[in-house]
């Protein structure tokens, strides 16, 4: 998809946008965090919660939680599940995915995924920093875009 800062097919102003971060693997969520509040910033949304939460697992609760509070019309899942030694990671991963549809099917905000899943740690950075193609930036879009979306609906 690409984004480059300042561009953008969307217009955001006015939109009031959640995002739920997960601090494992910080140095990757860092940096999807930063690229999604540039895109919110350069459209013209406002971010006006940000929560952090410890990993991927707990991000859809925190979800249901922003889009049941009346105060965004979408929220943004950023997250790094990287895979190691043991199953943990597809656990994780499927899980995160199945629990972030359920609140945006459940409560109809948009809610986009955000959530790396990567095999290895150099691709989830290599995502994660600023450019056109991190996928923070990519996630934020998506929020934008399917929320202008639904209200043409």
């Amino acid at each position: 998809m690409g984004i480059e800062p300042g561009k953008s097919e969307y217009d955001g102003s006015g939109l009031r946008i959640g995002v739920v971060v997960a601090t494992f693997n910080g140095e990757v969520t860092g940096g999807l965090l930063t690229g999604a509040l540039m895109y919110l910033s350069d459209v013209g949304a406002e971010a006006t919660r940000v929560v952090e939460v410890p990993g991927a697992f707990e991000i859809p609760l925190l979800a249901q939680k922003l889009a049941t509070s009346g105060t965004v019309d979408a929220v943004i899942a950023l997250g790094a599940v990287i895979e190691g030694d043991t199953d943990h990671y597809e656990h994780v991963a499927h899980r995160a995915s199945e629990g972030l549809m359920r609140v945006s099917l459940d409560t109809g905000i948009p809610v986009t995924f955000g959530i790396l899943t990567a095999r290895n740690a150099a691709d989830a950075v290599e995502r994660s920093a600023m450019g056109p193609n991190n996928k923070g930036a990519e996630a934020a879009a998506a929020a934008v875009g399917a929320v202008l979306a639904l209200r043409q609906v």
